[in-house]
């Protein structure tokens, strides 16, 4: 297929693309009279960075410009009895059970198909072993598998992300991690056919996307009103309660001067908040690491979990 080919097609691609995403995208309105306004943005192909997301109007500094529940999303293993274990909300007691919790009947709900069938099956050798082995996008990969055999997604949701190209070595320890994962519902006596989509390429393709694209949620305290700004969420931010992988919010590119913010307040629901006034036309970005580090630190980081080099302005600059 010729460059130009490729090109039309993924533009056509991301074409449907965005107009399913808007369809989608959670909106924040509270008039339940009106249908919801769809958010100030559009998807479009770059010249510089593939997707990309851009305003369709003028966005001022402040504004709520959408939200987005997870594809797939797993507490972390010390959190595991301690918030819902559907949209990580803090649970207000302690819990030390086995069983899992939910902080509310509708999360109890929406988990029924994909919880049903994760209670077949006896994962203490794979929590064991991501424990040990300090992993936890395994666990995502676990919960999205558990989603497909129950018929709640399809076992391709994932395939529009950007993959990370993986080493040899990482593609061996992602045989065992997969072999591992498939052994555990073999022994749970699935259906074989169930389980046709559970390969080591799917694996290795589900975990090349997850390990790029995956965002650490940490709550903050408080209400979104109480909320200056995304700093303030930051500087209150708890430890992580989980992770969790979205389809919109992953086609934000990266800046070292972002303006705009992704911050969780009382669940695992992102919130895209803008951080400055931004033009029409304008296209929005996010920072996948810790902003206040210097320049050489970014470079490093950027380069060896995300494999790019990033030349915003202020990398240009050095600053």
């Amino acid at each position: 297929m010729s460059r130009l080919a490729r090109r039309s097609c993924w533009s056509l691609h991301f074409k449907n693309l965005h107009h399913s995403l808007i369809k989608t995208t959670s909106s924040f309105s509270t008039d339940s009279t009106h249908h919801p306004s769809p958010p100030p943005i559009r998807v479009e192909l770059t010249e510089y960075a593939g997707r990309g997301v851009f305003a369709s109007r003028r966005i001022g500094a402040g504004e709520l410009i959408h939200t987005a529940k997870p594809a797939v999303a797993h507490p972390s293993l010390s959190m595991i009895h301690t918030v819902c274990y559907s949209c990580l909300r803090k649970l207000p007691n302690r819990h030390s059970t086995d069983d899992m919790s939910f902080c509310c009947i509708q999360c109890e709900q929406l988990s029924k198909k994909f919880y049903d069938v994760e209670k077949k099956a006896d994962w203490s050798s794979f929590n064991e072993y991501c424990r040990l082995q300090g992993l936890k996008y395994p666990l995502l990969v676990k919960r999205l598998a558990c989603q497909v055999i129950s018929g709640a997604v399809t076992y391709d949701i994932l395939d529009v992300l950007q993959p990370e190209i993986l080493s040899s070595d990482q593609i061996s320890r992602m045989k065992k991690e997969a072999a591992l994962l498939r052994s555990t519902f073999e022994d749970s006596d699935f259906e074989s056919e169930k389980m046709a989509f559970l390969t080591e390429e799917w694996y290795a393709g589900v975990l090349a996307r997850i390990r790029i694209n995956a965002f650490r949620i940490e709550l903050a305290i408080g209400s979104y009103e109480d909320l200056l700004s995304s700093a303030a969420a930051l500087v209150e931010a708890e430890s992580a309660v989980g992770n969790a992988v979205y389809v919109l919010p992953s086609l934000y590119n990266h800046d070292c001067d972002p303006n705009v913010n992704i911050l969780w307040i009382e669940n695992a629901d992102a919130k895209i908040k803008a951080l400055r006034d931004i033009e029409e036309g304008e296209e929005l970005r996010i920072c996948y690491i810790d902003a206040s580090m210097d320049y050489g630190a970014r470079q490093r980081i950027l380069h060896q979990g995300f494999g790019f080099q990033c030349n915003c302005p202020r990398c240009v600059s050095k600053d």
